[in-house]
């Protein structure tokens, strides 16, 4: 009978899966599947529980790294995070309390990371995005 529980509650976080989509409720869905096996084969309680630990535990660890790189692919950045590592062309003087670049055609307000200050036409990398200013530092040309 306890067999049944660990079927239901298998298909249940397997079912559970497509709603999060993370890889974890499947992994720990299979391990129940394997428990129910464990339980109807063994009749043991115990023997489920250590099978369905020891299956969810290798799942979680070995296999949804690798799933999770099969589906989802590299990571890509968008919004601000694709800016970061870009170059960006003063507009008008940055120093360390402002100043503007354009950065892929739009004009942004800018600082530097160190007190010095960038003159206009100067080629600068973004090295982060704080709110709406970009922060930049002088390239080494």
């Amino acid at each position: 009978m306890a067999a049944v529980f660990w079927l239901i509650g298998g298909i249940a976080l397997i079912s559970a899966e497509i709603l999060s989509g993370d890889f974890f409720l499947l992994m720990v869905g299979v391990g129940a599947l394997a428990g129910a096996g464990a339980e109807w084969a063994s009749g043991n309680t115990l023997i489920a529980a250590l099978v369905f630990a020891f299956v969810s535990i290798g799942l979680v660890t070995f296999a949804r790294p690798w799933l999770k790189r099969r589906m989802h692919g590299a990571l890509v950045h968008t919004n601000v995070d694709a800016l970061i590592g870009r170059r960006a062309v003063v507009v008008e003087p940055v120093d360390e309390h402002g100043g503007q670049v354009r950065l892929d055609g739009d004009v942004w307000t800018a600082r530097t990371v160190t007190s010095e200050t960038i003159s206009p036409g100067s080629s600068v990398t973004v090295v982060e995005i704080a709110g709406a200013t970009a922060v930049v530092l002088a390239d080494s040309d």
